[in-house]
């Protein structure tokens, strides 16, 4: 692959927890190619986190949601990219959708795994093997070199810059107090409540710490607002458990997280968020598995579930009893917590 001055249009993922795995690829193609320069195209939502990102040049907001066709935008969009005149373009989705815009673009080598049906919208079109390349970030990145070529062993890891400056400012319109450490706990999970550590448990860890004089923050989304507000109701409204799921932008949330002095979460974007700002990080794994998506970080721990039927990869527990995460205890999890902190002081 040349080394001269190329410029590259990544087409971004929909999901918060892919979008900062994608940075695995931008790191790997400034490694590898020194002159690149990196557009990714990509949702509105994912401004705050590819802003965060040094390797990406621009992003390209696109005005189209998650699933939805819009064939005659996505012409208009890639007619309007043809002037940019981009040499090669990425697409780390695997839908059809996805391929439309290199194409009308005119991209003249367009990159990515065979997933739906798209052959010649998708000229440079690689087969998959899975047990090769077992993880997500292993499959972004293997996009980025000619097709057959071996990955190396290390790869680059997701690292969101934050300006810390902000962050504290963001620290004091949420009132948490400069006195307490924070714990972090993410309870929501977009993909479905299979992947959900119980409220129930989380509230038991956080009752723990506020105890020892630690505060707590809640982190989700509008839709987590329902588990939130039990996780805190259960922790008697203690004036040092802060309920923001809902309440805080995707933006706040990275700065926030940034001042985290740990964080529980389960596998989730705001996880994979926690990962690349380096925080101590407990994940708990039932319904899906750390052999695709782990947590990026050498401060993190995971909690995998052994049983049987585990991972089952559905969104909700199909034999109903949810046991994978239900038998995963807050003790299991505070000694974890513990673990990170003791291997924090010794290195």
């Amino acid at each position: 692959m040349s080394t001269s001055e190329q410029k590259i249009l990544v087409v971004g993922p929909s999901w918060v927890g892919d979008m900062v795995m994608s940075q695995v690829l931008y790191k790997f193609l400034q490694q590898s190619r020194p002159q690149v320069c990196i557009d990714v195209l990509a949702p509105a939502w994912s401004g705050p986190i590819l802003e965060r990102m040094p390797q990406v040049n621009e992003a390209i907001t696109k005005p189209i949601g998650h699933g939805e066709p819009a064939l005659g935008r996505r012409w208009k969009i890639g007619r309007k990219l043809r002037e940019r005149a981009y040499d090669q373009a990425i697409l780390l989705p695997n839908s059809l959708k996805s391929s439309f815009i290199p194409y009308f673009a005119g991209i003249p080598r367009r990159t990515g795994w065979r997933g739906e049906m798209r052959y010649g919208l998708v000229n440079d079109l690689r087969q998959l093997n899975e047990k090769a390349l077992p993880l997500m970030v292993q499959r972004f990145a293997a996009l980025g070199m000619d097709d057959g070529a071996e990955l190396p062993e290390e790869l680059p890891k997701p690292e969101l810059v934050v300006n810390r400056e902000q962050a504290l400012q963001c620290k004091n319109t949420f009132a948490l107090d400069s006195g307490r450490p924070i714990l972090a706990l993410c309870p929501g999970a977009e993909f479905g409540s299979a992947k959900r550590w119980p409220f129930e448990h989380y509230a038991a860890l956080a009752r723990e710490y506020l105890s020892l004089g630690w505060q707590v923050a809640l982190y989700g989304s509008a839709n987590d607002q329902p588990v939130t507000a039990q996780i805190k109701s259960l922790c008697k409204d203690d004036e040092y458990c802060h309920d923001l799921a809902g309440c805080t932008s995707l933006s706040d949330a990275v700065d926030l997280l940034s001042l985290s002095d740990a964080v529980v979460s389960n596998d989730s974007g705001l996880m994979h968020i926690a990962a690349a700002l380096n925080r101590p990080l407990v994940v708990v794994y039932g319904a899906t598995s750390p052999g695709f998506t782990p947590p990026l970080n050498a401060n993190a721990q995971v909690l995998v579930s052994d049983i049987e039927c585990a991972p089952c990869f559905q969104r909700e527990c199909p034999l109903k009893h949810h046991r994978c995460m239900q038998e995963i205890t807050p003790i299991q999890v505070a000694a974890k917590l513990r673990a990170i902190s003791i291997e924090s002081e010794t290195r």
